[in-house]
């Protein structure tokens, strides 16, 4: 009896066959893998479980938290604006926000920003979870935040600041936030099933996280890393059903631009594969010029933090990288999340990939990696 549902084209079999021992190899609960080429789906598969405690099936248009992989969603919103001329990267950000300038940020741009560079991966001020729902009390907090480093002289994750900084840029640009901005010129006209800021409509349908057993723990809350992943203790990281987890319909509707992202594997892979070949008869959204400003290294090796996981990032995007997420190629671009999900694309291939899985094994596990080596091998990338 096969575990998971839903077809192939011919010659990307070794996807099918990879997805399938996730199941076999992992503790699978629940997943979905998306792969266009071209503009074109060769790859749609979904199985297991999307809710544990019920016994829910996972079905075709399932969608997940994804985390972090808002960031991907919030990083195509700025380089749309940048091909239309109505956004900098190596500007300012202050050009658009001059509130921000203030405590030694003048010198920040966009581009340091989406680079993880600007010095203020985490906040002083404690929030709490009705304030950064709210929006503006975390962008007064971000204009009182005095750097932790010169900006641009080194780069640590920026976590949930690098969605409300880029994010009001392009609130002050557009006069909506990014999840609106998403939906008005992506999402709703491509009919994408992602999401900054879930809809009440979509709760019952979503796929519930659980946590994979040996996960690793996070340091004590003082630590850096603690405090950017959970803005200072409000939001509760890696609990899931308490008040203020990741599983919370209060959390998963508000608009948290770096990490709240919810999405089905196709609405993802969509995403991306709009981005660089088009999708349902559109244009692609991403000249070739623009992908190229996007997958120009910003920042790698060691963090501020001095850890080197071998990331590279571009522009807003997570680059090739054979150490941390290997792709296909140095036209690949993309963003993962805290549960192994992952989506990218390439405009050399035409591909618009995502993994999405509601069982949390850990940061960069090896299920998406699993689907990517096969599909390179399907593309002889």
């Amino acid at each position: 009896m096969e575990l998971y549902s839903g077809w192939v084209d011919e010659g990307f079999g070794a996807v099918a066959d990879a997805f399938s021992r996730n199941f076999a190899e992992f503790p699978e609960l629940g997943s979905a893998v998306t792969v266009f080429v071209g503009g074109r789906k060769v790859v749609e598969l979904w199985g297991g479980v999307a809710d544990e405690r019920t016994g829910r099936a996972w079905e075709q248009d399932t969608a997940a938290p994804v985390f972090s992989c808002a960031k991907g969603i919030v990083s195509l919103c700025a380089h749309l604006l940048v091909q239309e001329g109505r956004l900098d990267l190596d500007a300012p950000v202050s050009r658009y926000w001059p509130e921000f300038a203030q405590h030694g940020k003048d010198t920040v741009t966009c581009r340091m920003a989406l680079g993880h560079r600007a010095g203020i991966p985490a906040l002083d001020a404690v929030l709490g979870f009705e304030e950064i729902a709210a929006w503006t009390p975390v962008i007064r907090a971000i204009e009182e935040q005095r750097p932790l480093w010169e900006p641009d002289t080194a780069y640590e994750y920026h976590g949930h600041v690098f969605g409300f900084l880029i994010g009001e840029v392009i609130r002050r640009i557009t006069g909506l936030t990014p999840g609106a901005y998403f939906r008005k010129t992506v999402g709703d006209p491509l009919g994408l099933r992602a999401w900054i800021g879930l809809p009440a409509k979509e709760m019952d349908g979503r796929a519930r996280l659980t946590e994979a057993e040996g996960r690793p723990a996070m340091p004590g809350p003082e630590h850096l890393l603690t405090r950017i992943v959970t803005m200072n203790g409000a939001l509760v990281f890696p609990g899931l059903d308490e008040p203020r987890g990741w599983n919370d319909p209060a959390l998963l509707g508000m608009e948290l631009p770096g990490a709240g992202a919810t999405a089905s594997a196709s609405g993802l892979a969509g995403m991306y594969a709009a981005a660089v070949s088009g999708i349902e008869g559109h244009e692609r959204l991403l000249a070739p010029e623009a992908v190229t400003n996007a997958v120009h290294e910003v920042s790698s090796g060691k963090g501020w933090l001095g850890f080197d996981a071998g990331a590279r990032w571009g522009s807003g995007f997570l680059l090739n990288s054979a150490a941390f997420r290997p792709m296909l190629g140095e036209r690949s671009f993309g963003n993962d999340g805290a549960g192994g999900q992952f989506g990218f694309g390439d405009d050399e291939f035409g591909v618009g990939f995502a993994y999405v899985a509601n069982r949390m094994i850990g940061h960069g596990d090896a299920r998406a990696n699993r689907l990517i080596e096969a599909l390179r091998g399907c593309l002889n990338a």
